[in-house]
């Protein structure tokens, strides 16, 4: 099927708001040029803008830029560029690349924009190859999807179903120019060598793989999409709560399901909350440790920036690094809650030494501040980090979890609401 505007006309996304920006992403090669200028002979009633990343990785990036926003001059369209400053965490300067792109591509899409960008048959046939090799499931086969969400708005991929070869056929005819990447001949990079070693041998034995393999890539997406699907349905009934930190679901519901579906319940749950999901000794560890752990345990598994930890029946979903919080004071009139006195001196935030004791509102007796945090259901993890407010070296509150006996502002004056946030 040769590429066309026309053509490209039937993959485009309906306009869904007379405001909305349509983004195309314009490195300047090829794919982007053919993008953009395809658009641009449509004649769409909606605003198009270019956005180009300058990754000052090569030293033509500068002359390449120029050059993209003199073609962005010549067909009148809108023109931005941002320079960002690539650094290898460690996964390759290619993966880099690609989660500093996307970030700003995040960044500049406002609610109903549209972000295009031109990866082609090729391009899907290269992400599911490396995909196979690096060991994926039904998700990574699905390779590259053609529409996904995008920060606040959308991102589309309008050119999956064309190959380079019908790219640069429309490149030829109109007489199109393009930024050459040196780079793009480098085989230390593993796309670079399936492109240029691998690819040219599987398309002189097998013709139509690219076709093939964006039809295994669908059929793929589809299989995801309903194992998503029941993987909402069971989180659902395994009751999930925002947490003071974090979020918790109930543990039991966790184990009455398959190990399929364990896996599957807590690889969505970890990617809604964008947390990196387990390796293989991760998942060994999570079904002996806690789904096969005994009910009183508190354990905690963690990899990455993420950790499971279980409490009172439940499992919480925590960051490894827990969050700074402050305890907050609201002056107020409102007398539906328990508030802190406004009139107490010299009151001050201090922690847990040990040792304390005190005898909340309402209660008959003052107990060690450690029997009472197990009362009041605080998770152990928060416990040394509950803030103590002081009034002098009288203990008069702990965190918003209760005012101390005597210290409890009267209905008919104001008094500080305590929020530990």
């Amino acid at each position: 099927m040769a590429f066309t505007a026309e053509q490209l006309r039937t993959y485009l996304p309906p306009i869904t708001s007379p405001s909305a920006i349509w983004w195309i992403g314009f490195s300047g090669g090829l794919d982007s040029t053919v993008l953009l200028h395809a658009l641009t002979q449509l004649a769409l009633p909606v605003q198009l803008r270019a956005l180009h990343i300058n990754h000052q990785i090569s030293p033509n990036a500068n002359a390449w830029q120029n050059q993209c926003g003199d073609f962005c001059a010549q067909h009148a369209v809108p023109f931005h560029a941002e320079k960002v400053r690539v650094e290898n965490s460690g996964k390759g300067i290619e993966d880099a690349a690609r989660t500093i792109r996307y970030a700003v591509f995040e960044k500049n899409l406002a609610p109903n924009d549209v972000l295009f960008t031109a990866h082609h048959a090729n391009d899907q046939a290269e992400t599911l190859l490396l995909r196979l090799l690096r060991g994926t499931g039904p998700r990574g086969l699905a390779a590259m999807a053609s529409v996904r969400a995008l920060g606040a708005g959308l991102l589309v991929r309008p050119v999956l179903h064309f190959s380079r070869a019908d790219l640069e056929a429309y490149a030829q005819a109109h007489q199109l120019r393009w930024v050459d990447d040196e780079s793009n001949l480098d085989d230390d990079y593993d796309r670079n060598f399936l492109r240029n070693q691998v690819m040219p041998l599987l398309q002189d034995r097998w013709p139509e793989f690219k076709r093939k393999w964006q039809q295994t890539a669908e059929l793929c997406a589809q299989q995801e999409a309903m194992v998503e699907e029941l993987a909402r349905e069971d989180l659902l009934r395994a009751a999930p709560l925002v947490a003071r930190v974090g979020q918790s679901i109930e543990l039991d519901a966790l184990r009455l399901l398959s190990p399929a579906r364990q896996q599957n319940l807590l690889r969505f749950w970890l990617r809604s909350l964008h947390y990196t999901t387990p390796e293989q000794l991760h998942w060994q560890q999570i079904e002996r440790q806690i789904i096969q752990g005994r009910d009183d345990a508190q354990t905690r598994v963690s990899w990455g920036n993420v950790a499971l930890q279980t409490y009172r029946q439940r499992l919480y979903l925590l960051p490894v690094q827990l969050p700074e919080m402050e305890l907050q004071f609201e002056l107020t009139n409102d007398d539906s809650s328990l508030r802190l006195k406004a009139d107490l001196p010299a009151l001050q935030i201090r922690y847990r030494t040990g040792g304390e004791r005190c005898k909340p509102a309402g209660r008959a007796h003052s107990q060690t501040l450690k029997k009472l945090l197990q009362d009041y259901a605080l998770e152990p993890w928060l416990r040394d980090k509950v803030p103590l407010v002081f009034s002098g070296d009288e203990l008069v509150a702990v965190g918003d979890l209760w005012v101390c006996a005597g210290f409890v502002a009267a209905e008919d004056e104001a008094g500080f609401a305590l929020y530990w946030r």
